[in-house]
């Protein structure tokens, strides 16, 4: 186990550039099993869940080579079925939730798949049913190993189909846009997800021959195809990261320029951090933080309290709302935060509070925050990180707090952030990995 030495109080200043997207790489590499023929992905994170999943395609006989730094070729031609009953995949799949998404692919060209529930944060109940219930839909059949603890799907013939989805899952969307694709006949999906991810997952299967209409919609219709062969494909960079970067110049009160961000691909992101008050400039391909001794968060045209609140694309990510909330709390004025969808995702916020912020958590799914204006700076204590996206919330604060924070369980920070300390010591910050025996 490791933790972060941060010293905090610190101003900012420099360049950084996002990585490439975590929540992409997961479904593209995924998707690298629809094929026989070498696919190159470029711009793929050295991050422990995509490094956690190449390692779990590896084991089922993928050809996988490094050609640059975060670059890879993937060449699926020889895959080893076995392995889906072995120790070593059923270990390897409960450790990573992107594992849910070889369902699709494995089912869709070899007619079986077994899968144990997967791992991921623990933010509360995440279901797994649009992902179960559209692939059914196009013809397969689901069982629950009791001694494995895995589901156990085959599908002799995959059948073009309507589908409706009860919710716009991203990875469910996914999973069945990647079973459709080489399914006899016509899918249409409804109410699909429609992130930039699943965007940039049609490109390139519709680059290996898939016959995909309407993307970038909620409503996809796929013609199925026999066979797809080799792509190469580069990853977005990620949206989160950007926010993140958006989050840390504002509460540290620094100068910073995020480069190369694809603003296309960021939605209303930059819009939610301007109504709390941040500045952001966009010049050419990058976002230009300017330093501000103060942010104003803005109200409802009727005078009302500002409410942030995720919702599916094009809507606020959840993923954000941990980092909107950090940020809320050196606002002048006060946010009501409602992270919708996870009902465990605002439970780090007791930790905030021992750090001096001004919060009132309503139930699990709704905090309001009473900005401090920088007036009252947080202070730095020993915490824990309990996710991805709340750690790095706790790791902004404690870049802005007067004094030392410790932040344990940093692995939760690495599983989707790449190299996260180095790159903020290049900016300037304060901060100091240890590992502990």
């Amino acid at each position: 186990m490791s933790s972060f030495i941060i010293s905090g109080g610190h101003q900012l200043n420099g360049e950084i550039e996002p990585q490439g997207a975590k929540n992409e790489a997961l479904q593209v590499i995924c998707a690298t099993l629809l094929s026989s023929e070498k696919i190159q992905i470029k711009n793929i994170p050295n991050i422990r869940d995509v490094n956690n999943l190449i390692e779990l395609l590896k084991g089922l006989g993928v050809k996988v080579t490094q050609t640059a730094s975060e670059s890879y070729s993937f060449l699926a031609d020889n895959i080893d079925l076995a392995y889906l009953n072995s120790d070593d995949f059923r270990n390897k799949a409960r450790s990573i939730r992107g594992s849910i998404m070889i369902m699709g692919p494995l089912l869709a060209r070899f007619h079986i798949v077994h899968i144990p529930m997967p791992g991921g944060d623990k933010i509360g109940r995440r279901r797994l049913d649009t992902h179960f219930t559209g692939l059914i839909q196009l013809g397969a059949e689901f069982n629950y190993n009791t001694s494995t603890g895995c589901y156990v799907g085959t599908a002799n013939t995959l059948k073009g189909s309507s589908l409706l989805l009860d919710e716009a899952s991203l990875t469910g969307t996914a999973n069945i846009i990647m079973a459709a694709v080489l399914a006899k006949g016509k899918t249409t999906i409804f109410n699909a997800a429609c992130e930039p991810y699943i965007l940039q997952l049609c490109n390139m299967l519709n680059n290996m021959g898939a016959q995909i209409s309407g993307v970038g919609s909620n409503l996809l219709t796929i013609e199925g195809v026999k066979y797809l062969k080799g792509c190469v494909h580069k990853l977005l960079p990620d949206m989160i990261e950007i926010g993140s970067f958006i989050g840390l110049a504002a509460m540290t009160q620094s100068s910073v320029t995020i480069k190369n961000v694809n603003r296309a691909s960021l939605g209303i992101i930059p819009e939610v951090f301007g109504r709390l008050g941040i500045t952001i400039e966009q010049k050419k391909n990058d976002l230009f933080i300017p330093a501000q001794e103060h942010y104003r968060v803005e109200t409802f045209m009727d005078g009302s309290i500002m409410t942030i609140s995720d919702a599916p694309w094009p809507g606020f990510t959840p993923d954000l709302i941990s980092i909107a909330l950090v940020v809320a709390t050196q606002t002048k004025g006060s946010v009501l935060i409602h992270q919708k969808m996870f009902e465990s995702r605002l439970f780090f916020v007791d930790k905030l509070i021992d750090m001096g912020a001004q919060i009132i958590l309503c139930d699990p799914h709704r905090a309001t925050v009473i900005g401090l204006d920088h007036y009252q700076p947080l202070r730095g204590i020993e915490m824990t990180s309990p996710d991805i996206r709340a750690g790095v919330a706790l790791l902004i604060a404690a870049l802005s707090a007067e004094g030392q924070s410790v932040i344990h369980n940093i692995e939760q920070i690495d599983r989707g952030y790449q190299n996260i300390d180095s790159r903020l010591r290049k900016l300037g910050a304060s901060i100091e990995r240890v590992q502990h025996p």
